[in-house]
């Protein structure tokens, strides 16, 4: 499908009517990317969240992909998604002319009114010091949102772009906000590292500063939100001292 005004050189943009999940279509045509590409399907048969878990997407809320095949090491390119929240940030701003509200949480959400309005999941193959492939998943609810009920207890509250501003977008008119804003911000990244983006990032973070509870797969740590330091982790301030974390689910 033809891209619409603004959208970025050298990136592609396939929009799918029904596909089982974005991040899957994204490691089937991986082989045969010529660049960095949008994948945006209008319906989502078997989405799913991060550590597997179930997305609900209903019709009319955005669910895609950027499928890439980056040269550098596994843990650089992991930091895109830090700008990949970056350009949700931008466009999300751009849908509702307001930044009011918006804010990023560690480590690949974004919230709206202290509710959770969008997601980022990456996946990748390969190893040692290359990727075959890497996806980055994105969810937004752009009409709907899951009941409460059906997210982990004490995980923020599901919201809609639409039930808290009263903005009504459609999935292929956000990608077209989207993809321009994520070139800029890829283009950042490329150039000048992750400092710019981790500057951008903190400017923009929910709880900076404020007292966090992070949950690994063991343990669980309560302190201060201090940073995230030049590798994307969370640092904590805690009864025990400074603690990095690099993988965990945040609750506050």
């Amino acid at each position: 499908m033809k891209p619409g005004a603004g959208w970025p050189e050298g990136y592609g943009r396939r929009v799918l009517a029904s596909v089982d999940s974005t991040n899957a279509e994204a490691a089937r045509r991986a082989a045969t990317l010529a660049g960095p590409e949008w994948i945006l399907a209008l319906e989502q048969t078997a989405a799913r969240g991060r550590r597997g878990r179930a997305w609900a997407n209903p019709s009319g809320n955005f669910a895609a992909t950027l499928a890439m095949r980056p040269s550098e090491s596994p843990d650089r390119v992991a930091l895109r998604s830090f700008v990949a929240a970056l350009a949700l940030y931008d466009a999300l701003a751009a849908a509702t002319g307001r930044v009011d509200g918006l804010a990023l949480k560690w480590p690949n959400d974004v919230l709206l009114n202290g509710g959770k309005l969008a997601g980022i999941l990456l996946e990748s193959a390969g190893s040692g010091t290359g990727l075959s492939h890497f996806a980055i998943g994105i969810g937004v609810n752009l009409v709907a949102a899951p009941d409460k009920a059906e997210v982990e207890p004490g995980a923020a509250r599901p919201v809609s772009l639409l039930s808290e501003t009263g903005v009504a977008i459609d999935p292929e008119a956000f990608l077209d906000l989207l993809a321009p804003a994520y070139a800029r911000h890829e283009a950042q990244f490329v150039t000048y590292g992750f400092a710019p983006v981790r500057t951008a990032w903190l400017a923009r973070a929910a709880k900076l500063g404020e007292t966090i509870v992070a949950r690994t797969t063991r343990d669980t740590h309560e302190g201060r939100f201090e940073t995230v330091d030049e590798a994307g982790n969370l640092v904590l301030v805690t009864a025990k001292g400074r603690t990095s974390i690099a993988a965990a689910e945040v609750f506050f």
